[in-house]
Order: C-alpha cells, then structure tokens, then sequence
C-alpha cells in the first residue's frame, strides 16, 4: 500500500482547513495517508497537543522516510511544510506542491520556479482531486 504523507500548515494558519479535511479524505482512497491528523478538527493554529516539540519533529522525520510521496499544500506560508519539502526532495521523495490560487496569495518562487516540484494550481477541490487521481492513476 502506498504511504502518502500530507503536509499543510499548522502553526502558519488553518484558514484552509476545510480543504485541508476534504484532502485527506481523497488521498486515503490511494494509500495510507500518515498524516491524517493534519485534517482533524481539533487541530488548531496553536499546533499539537501531545508530545514535546523534539518528539513531534522525530515522528514526522520517521513518517517522511516512510513516505513514498509528498502531497503538500503550500497556499499558506509555512516553515514546517517548507522544511519537510526540502527533506523530501534531498531524499530524492517525489513532492506534490498543490495551491489554491483563490487565495490571494502569492506562490513563493522558491517552490513555484523549482524544477524539483510539480506544482498543481487549483480553484476548486474537484479540479484539485481530478489533477490528484491522474497521478495516483498512472
């Protein structure tokens, strides 16, 4: 079974929650998805609350060496998603950077103009999931 792991801002913001929520629903259609927790509604801004900070970092290093791809929504500005998109890619772990062009927001160069990324733009979560399943469909 395929490990998805799933990043998206936590501490950066939840405003996009929602989607956030709706993605982790689809991707367990692929695999298994390590970072479920990322759509819970629970989860806040203020971030996780079991396990210290040293333990939150060493179980999600374990989950990205797990990980057989990263899908990363990086439509809020995020330390925590840069960071483990970089760890990705030096690991040579294929990286999905998905955005969500209603928002307003600008796509930093640095993950838009990296040729080590496929950027996925979306409007909608149906053109989101539709870009999604061709790859989990090739």
């Amino acid at each position: 079974m395929m490990k998805i792991y799933y990043s998206a801002s936590i501490s950066g913001g939840r405003e996009y929650a929602d989607i956030f929520r709706e993605t982790v629903s689809f991707l367990k259609k692929y695999g298994d998805v390590l970072t479920e927790h990322i759509g819970a509604e629970t989860l806040t801004a203020k971030g996780e609350t079991t396990g210290s900070d040293k333990e939150i970092f060493q179980r999600d290093i374990d989950w990205l060496e797990k990980a057989d791809i990263i899908i990363a929504d990086v439509t809020t500005p995020s330390l925590g998603v840069g960071y483990e998109i970089a760890y990705a890619i030096q690991r040579k772990i294929p990286v999905i950077a998905c955005f969500y062009e209603k928002s307003g927001r600008r796509l930093s160069a640095m993950v838009a103009g990296n040729p080590q990324l496929k950027v996925y733009y979306y409007q909608n979560l149906i053109e989101l999931f539709d870009k999604l399943s061709a790859i989990f469909s090739k």
